[in-house]
C-alpha cells in the first residue's frame, strides 16, 4: 500500500508567502500526496500532465546539447497568473508546486528541495537520462545534422537571436499544428521534426496545468522552462497558437537569450501561414 505523503507537503505553503499547492506524483503518473484545498480530479490530472511532461522532457536532452552527463535539473512553467515547478523527488518520484507570480523563486526552489531532502530513503535519487542512448545523442558531434540534411527554411530573425547570445545553441519555429516552419542555420531537419513532435507535447501537458497555478479567466501560458545539467530548452508562445522552441548551453545568458528570443517573435508572423496557403512575407 502506497503511503499518503500530502502531510509533509504542508512545509511548502504553510513557509513560502505565495505559495498555492503542491504534489508528489509516481513516474507513472499517480499522486503521492497533495496539500489541502485541491480535488481529487485536480490532484490526478496535475499528476498525469506532469509526469507525461516530465517523460518528454528526458527525450529533448539532446536538443540541449551534447554532453556525457544528460541529467535532467527541473522543468518551470510561467503563466500570467503564476507559476509551476517540477523537481525530481527520487527514483520515479517528482515533487510539483505552484505559485503566484509574485513568489520567491529561489525560496520556493529551496523549500522544495528540503522537502526532498526530508523525504529520505524511500523516495532516492532520480535515474540519470542514458547518454549513451543513440536515439537522444547526435552522434559525434553535428555529424548526424550534416548526414539528415538542413531544415528547409533557415529563418533569420532565429540566426540573429541565437548568434548574439553566447552559448545559444539552436531554435525552431513551430506553427499551431506542431510542424516545423523554420528554424536557425545548421538545423537538421531530423532534429527539427523530432524536438517539434516532443515540444508539442510539451506545449499541451504545460497548458493543461494551468488551472494549478491558479484559477483565473484571462489566464495565459508564457513558456516553459527545462534545465539540464548541460544546457537549457525554451518553449515560448510565438502567437496565432504558435511557438517558439530554442536551446542553449547551460552557462549561456539565459535572460538575455529569452529577451531575444521573445524581441524576435514579431518578426516571425510570416511564417505562421497554414500549411498550403500564400504566407504575407
Amino acid at each position: 500500500m502506497t503511503t499518503d505523503l500530502s502531510w509533509m507537503l504542508d512545509d511548502i505553503v504553510n513557509n513560502v508567502p505565495k505559495a498555492r499547492h503542491a504534489v508528489l506524483l509516481s513516474a507513472d503518473g499517480l499522486p503521492r500526496g497533495a496539500t489541502d484545498g485541491m480535488s481529487r480530479k485536480d490532484v490526478r490530472t496535475i499528476s498525469a500532465a506532469m509526469a507525461g511532461m516530465q517523460s518528454l522532457s528526458r527525450a529533448t536532452s539532446h536538443f540541449a546539447g551534447p554532453g556525457e552527463d544528460r541529467q535532467w535539473n527541473q522543468t518551470i512553467i510561467e503563466f500570467s497568473h503564476g507559476w509551476i515547478f517540477l523537481i525530481g523527488a527520487g527514483q520515479g518520484a517528482y515533487l510539483a508546486a505552484a505559485a503566484e507570480p509574485d513568489v520567491d523563486m529561489q525560496q520556493i526552489s529551496f523549500r522544495m528541495h528540503r522537502l526532498v531532502a526530508r523525504l529520505g530513503n524511500n523516495l532516492t535519487s532520480l535515474p540519470r537520462v542514458d547518454a549513451q542512448d543513440p536515439a537522444e545523442r547526435p552522434e559525434h558531434g553535428e555529424d548526424r545534422q550534416e548526414a539528415a540534411g538542413r531544415v528547409g527554411i533557415t529563418i533569420a530573425g532565429l540566426d540573429e537571436a541565437v548568434g548574439e547570445v553566447r552559448g545559444a545553441r539552436h531554435a525552431v519555429l513551430l506553427g499551431s499544428d506542431g510542424l516545423p516552419r523554420g528554424a536557425t542555420t545548421g538545423m537538421s531537419q531530423d532534429l527539427a521534426d523530432t524536438i517539434s513532435a516532443a515540444m508539442t507535447g510539451i506545449h499541451a501537458y504545460s497548458r493543461a496545468t494551468s488551472q494549478f497555478a491558479g484559477v483565473h479567466e484571462d489566464a495565459q501560458w508564457r513558456q516553459t522552462v527545462i534545465e539540464f545539467s548541460h544546457g537549457w530548452i525554451f518553449l515560448i508562445s510565438a502567437g496565432r497558437g504558435a511557438f517558439l522552441a530554442a536551446a542553449a548551453e547551460h552557462d549561456a545568458d539565459i535572460e538575455e537569450f529569452t529577451t531575444r528570443l521573445h524581441q524576435a517573435v514579431p518578426r516571425l508572423d510570416a511564417y505562421l501561414a497554414p500549411r498550403g496557403a500564400v504566407s504575407s512575407k
